[in-house]
């Protein structure tokens, strides 16, 4: 069971930084195209913030799925 809870922490640390960065790059395009301006620095700090909080979710989701396919859920017996 511990094996399972690092290996998914550190497959998710690993991810967090490169999925924030797409995130936040997709997302600044987006709102750039709809206001038809340029962003202030408050709306980016803004989108970068909510990039964050977005990944969180997803790259644990992936990691605990791609962990319990690659080396399955820990069994006590």
């Amino acid at each position: 069971m511990l094996y399972f809870i690092i290996s998914v922490t550190i497959l998710a640390a690993l991810l967090f930084f490169p999925v924030s960065k797409i995130i936040w790059v997709m997302s600044i395009r987006r709102l750039r195209r709809k206001l038809n301006r340029e962003l202030s620095p408050e709306e980016i700090r803004g989108q970068l913030n909510r990039a964050r909080f977005i990944s969180m979710f997803i790259v644990i989701l992936f990691s605990i799925l791609f962990n319990l396919n690659s080396i399955g859920f820990p069994n006590y017996g």
